[in-house]
């Protein structure tokens, strides 16, 4: 029988149930962190004095993101999981070493950035640097100093959150950013109240205004860290600093964590181009009149993009890590290969439709999100076309990110480096061609098609180089995409026709696109359930099973 046809992924009952739990708590923090980008983008616009606050935002925030995403959690989680099978002490003194060793990093790496904020703000952005207003350059600068002390906080809520995984322990981890999420929104409707919903700018915004904005988005994040301790205790596990790191069983953490950190490295110079050229084209836009064309519309984007990643793939492939870890261990890569292919095939019921969705629908959805406050329709649409070009990269950036969650199985964690460089140098290649071609309004839409394109490179040697190690990977994931997206291109065909309608009847008014995102959203859903049914695809049938079992519960 045709294993995408006919047999159902096979995913461990306690897999399931980890995911769900994760799900919920990810479903939670992903609603309120869309209220919280609406909030703000509300509050503070998509121009000039937006770019500045999430400029210097975003420097701790990407960090936090490769960690949680990939880095820590990947590299670490085996460790925890090793010792707490093999220690005597259910591996309280490796936690504990591994906790301090991590923080010290993280403590150290914080202060130097705050001392140095302003050299961090020009290797993002040195546009702000030579802008016409001087005030650009301070403001970006006095935002960098309040928000760089959360790399520490976002380092100790991963680590906290790596030891209850190891525990079994999953949902905490992703609850408390529900908390970080509602201290931001109060911020953002606290600073909308003050400036009347009215826009500011960079010259025109007050001291206290910054402090507020500042203040309250670390706070969020301090809030979600410390969140976790009380979660910590309820495992009997207090975490108790231990300085005495030498000759304990770190030596092969470090080994790892290099390449873990190299990783960083690379992601971060694509990054910071992507930044550069964004914040520079947005300044040269708004000159020739077109304002908020730059990095926030990029950013907001990306986030969007990262929804269904976060609630499908994320949940599912960190219940996974710690069995495939196990699998090595206990010297069945068999099974981690079939881990894989089944996370793959489950995954992708849902990522396929969600990205088609987002290129079709992704202006409208903008418009309805973000066309209130500060920000105009025209610039909240701008969003949407970013995102339509981001959205072509949601399926590449979610296999790659499972495949990659094979290597870390096996402690490799050198070979995703290798793979990343293509992956950023392809990507940081196609962004400065974006820049040299296409007018600076449609820069950003150019670099979030080249990150799209980034990832399909990568998919190709992640999957190439693990199959040698766990057996060939391509045809029976690739039978299965192809029908999924089949079913998702052929149920896009009516939600264009709703569009068009609608379009012909609102234009694009807040409310004529709001009506399009429901009934063409609604259309997509139900068009692709049925055709996907009728084509007897296993993998939309189980996950209807798992969603139904759930709710049923």
């Amino acid at each position: 029988m045709s294993p995408v046809a006919g047999d159902a992924p096979r995913v461990d009952a306690s897999v399931t149930r980890a995911g769900a739990v994760m799900a919920l708590g990810t479903v939670g923090s992903r609603i309120t962190g869309f209220f919280r980008d609406v909030v703000m983008i509300w509050a503070i616009g998509t121009t000039v004095f937006a770019e500045t606050y999430n400029v210097a935002n975003t420097i701790p925030n990407i960090i936090y993101i490769l960690l949680a995403g990939g880095a820590l959690n990947a590299v670490f989680v085996p460790q925890l999981v090793r010792a707490l099978r093999n220690d005597a002490d259910g591996g309280k003194a490796f936690a504990d070493r591994l906790i301090t060793a991590i923080g010290l990093v993280l403590l150290v790496v914080t202060v130097l950035t705050v001392i140095f904020a302003p050299l961090v703000i020009r290797s993002y952005a040195y546009t702000f640097s030579h802008s016409d207003s001087k005030a650009d350059y301070d403001v970006a600068v006095t935002f960098a100093r309040y928000f760089l002390p959360q790399i520490f906080f976002y380092g100790l809520h991963v680590m906290f959150g790596q030891v209850l995984n190891a525990r079994g322990k999953f949902g905490p981890m992703m609850f408390t950013p529900i908390l970080n999420n509602v201290v931001v929104i109060v911020t953002g409707i606290i600073f909308l109240t003050a400036t009347h919903g009215h826009a500011v700018t960079p010259d025109s915004v007050s001291s206290g205004q910054v402090r507020l904005l500042g203040i309250g988005t670390t706070l969020g994040v301090v809030v979600q860290a410390l969140a976790l301790i009380p979660a910590l205790r309820a495992t009997d596990y207090r975490f108790r600093p231990r300085f005495d790191l030498r000759g304990k069983g770190l030596g092969h953490s470090y080994g790892l964590a290099k390449w873990t950190l190299l990783f960083v490295a690379v992601n971060q110079v694509a990054y910071v181009a992507v930044v550069q050229l964004s914040t520079a084209a947005g300044l040269h836009a708004a000159d020739t009149g077109y304002p908020g064309r730059g990095f926030t519309p990029y950013t907001k984007a990306y986030l969007i993009m990262l929804l269904p990643h976060a609630v499908v793939t994320v949940s599912v492939v960190t219940a996974l890590l710690p069995k495939m870890s196990r699998s090595v261990h206990d010297g069945r890569p068999d099974e981690v290969r079939a881990d894989i292919v089944s996370g793959l095939r489950l995954t992708g019921a849902a990522i396929v439709p969600a990205a088609i969705g987002f290129g079709v629908l992704g202006p409208s959805l903008c418009i309805a999100m973000f066309a209130h406050g500060s920000t105009t329709v025209d610039n909240a649409q701008y969003i949407g076309f970013v995102l339509s070009a981001f959205a072509l990269g949601l399926v590449p950036f979610t296999v790659h990110y499972q495949l990659l969650r094979g290597f870390y199985a096996f402690e490799d964690t050198r070979t995703p480096v290798t793979i990343n460089v293509w992956i950023a140098g392809t990507n940081v290649a196609l962004a400065f061609a974006c820049n040299a071609v296409l007018p600076d309004r449609w820069v950003a839409v150019g670099l979030a098609a080249s990150y799209s394109l980034s990832y399909l490179v990568g998919v190709g040697i992640s999957a190439r180089k693990l199959s040698r190690r766990i057996g060939p990977l391509g045809a029976e994931v690739l039978r299965a995409y192809d029908r999924l997206i089949v079913a998702g291109v052929a149920a896009a065909v009516p939600t264009l026709l709703i569009s068009e309608i609608c379009y012909r009847h609102w234009g694009n008014s807040t409310t004529g696109s709001m009506v399009t995102v429901v009934l063409g959203g609604a259309s997509l859903l139900i068009a692709y359930l049925v055709i996907a049914f009728r084509m007897g695809i296993s993998e939309v049938a189980d996950l209807v099973s798992n969603v139904r079992t759930r709710l049923g519960r």
